[in-house]
């Protein structure tokens, strides 16, 4: 779903570049101003914003919005083409980072072919930003060792194993030993881990069958799972896949 603004005092204008936008195929929300203080009052986030540089009178026109959003930092950015009748502002147009420069009376077929290549950027950076929270979210397991901690991604754990008063971290890439109880942990990774034993706490996302008495994971070992632990690793598996859980 891209969020489209468009800003521009006349309303034949709004309603004409709304029609155009909705002819695209484009799943997408629309939402009008008639004034840039409209448009910085409500806090929205916009992905596309058609905006005219010429604006009544008694409002600071298109450019110097467009400069007031490019100051903002922090958040995202829109993309933004601008409407207007003139040319003469096509270079100050470019200077704010505009995308595209539409002159009034706007061509349906030139719009067409800009709505499209904008809207291409605007899903890319889409993409990118959903690529880069999912990375930064991804859920970690920290440990605490001696004098020193460390930060484990649980996409990179196969299973914890209790041994002596110390736990073992089969990992993607090798074992990581440390002093922890397995109960505790057990807690804390609850929905996303499950412990078929007294002595292993496997990872849901790596099980890749399992029988009454063992479980089979994605890296070819087989763990022992404990007959009174049978019926609730079942549910809480078949619970985990309904879900969907990632890592």
């Amino acid at each position: 779903m891209i969020k489209i603004a468009i800003c521009d005092d006349e309303a034949p204008t709004r309603a004409y570049l709304a029609a155009l936008i909705r002819a695209q195929s484009c799943p997408c929300e629309i939402v009008e101003y008639a004034r840039a203080e409209d448009y910085l009052v409500e806090i929205r986030e916009i992905d596309l914003l058609f905006l005219d540089i010429e604006l009544s009178a008694n409002s600071p026109d298109g450019m110097a919005l467009a400069r007031r959003i490019r100051e903002c930092a922090s958040g995202p950015q829109p993309v933004i083409i601008f409407v207007t009748g003139h040319e003469r502002y096509v270079f100050d147009a470019f200077d704010v980072g505009a995308f595209q420069y539409l002159l009034k009376p706007v061509d349906e077929e030139k719009f067409a072919k800009v709505f499209a290549r904008a809207t291409v950027q605007v899903c890319t950076a889409q993409i990118c930003a959903a690529q880069l929270e999912s990375k930064a979210e991804k859920p970690a397991l920290t440990l605490q060792f001696a004098s020193a901690t460390k930060t484990i991604p649980l996409e990179n754990i196969f299973y914890i194993e209790s041994s002596n008063h110390k736990v073992i971290l089969h990992l993607t890439d090798g074992k990581f030993v440390c002093y922890a109880k397995i109960g505790d942990l057990e807690t804390e990774l609850q929905g996303r881990f499950f412990c078929v034993h007294k002595g292993y706490l496997v990872n849901l996302s790596y099980v890749d069958g399992y029988t009454k008495t063992e479980v089979s994971m994605t890296n070819g070992e087989k763990l022992l799972i404990s007959k009174y632990k049978y019926q609730d690793f079942v549910k809480a598996h078949l619970h985990f896949l309904k879900k969907g859980v990632g890592l």
